[in-house]
């Protein structure tokens, strides 16, 4: 072989080693860029995630955010389950009696149930109860009579409360310890709780800026399930202040 094919026969080895060592260069490349964007798609399914499970982590402490004055759990009043069959009937109204004339003087005492400072709505209201014969209807008194918006059983409401034991006295929730008032639809509480403030009968619906006691039979409350403080079959005494009607 010549020296010109010699050096042919080189510079063409040469040039397709280069061209191979350059395929192998793409080839290493798209495959790092492929690991990358699986790479970087993993990261971000595992940021969404992680966004989730806070978000609804945080939904479920806003939930549960209440505090008793004691301490422990809020016994705000929502609704309890029951272990009865879905054709279980539920059982017949009670009777509604109307609520009671508004007291005249700065407290007011209606079956067994005190409250000082009963028309200061700028304070929260002293409660206490010595009880009797268990209800078995609603019974409630207006303490200060509202003048704004009336509610209805569907209403969204805003309101400071504080609950207490017919029996007792004893107090199991305030939304005025929390230090601020509680806001939920009142289809979402106990039914003497929707009854006593969105009207039912003869109990007339409360009204924005209003104050009313609230006496509660255990079968518009918690019936035959304990709550935290509250015991099984317990007839319950709410003190409410409606602050706006929200929806």
């Amino acid at each position: 072989m010549s020296t010109n094919q010699q050096r042919r026969e080189a510079e063409r080895r040469r040039l397709q080693r280069q061209l191979e060592e350059r395929r192998a260069r793409e080839a290493a490349r798209k495959r790092f860029t492929l690991i990358a964007s699986i790479v970087t798609t993993l990261v971000v399914i595992a940021a969404v995630v992680v966004v989730v499970v806070i978000a609804t982590g945080g939904d479920d402490k806003k939930k549960d955010s209440g505090v008793q004055a004691g301490g422990g759990k809020s016994t705000t009043p929502t609704p309890t389950t029951s272990a009865a069959s879905p054709s279980t009937q539920p059982p017949p109204p009670a009777p509604t009696t109307p609520c009671a004339a508004v007291p005249k003087s700065a407290s007011a005492t209606y079956k067994g149930v005190t409250v000082g400072k009963a028309t200061n709505l700028k304070q929260e209201p002293k409660v206490s109860s010595k009880g009797g014969a268990d209800p078995t209807n609603l019974l409630c008194q207006d303490l200060v009579v509202g003048t704004g918006k009336a509610a209805t059983p569907t209403s969204k409401v805003t309101v400071q409360y504080t609950g207490v034991l017919y029996k007792d006295g004893k107090q199991f929730d305030s939304s005025w310890a929390r230090g601020q008032a509680a806001q939920f639809p009142l289809t979402g509480v106990v039914p003497g709780f929707t009854e006593g403030i969105g009207g039912a009968g003869a109990v007339k619906p409360m009204k924005v800026g209003g104050r009313r006691i609230m006496i509660l039979p255990s079968s518009l409350g918690y019936g035959a399930q304990a709550n935290g403080a509250i015991p099984a079959n317990s007839t319950l005494v709410f003190v409410v202040d409606l602050k706006s009607i929200d929806g």
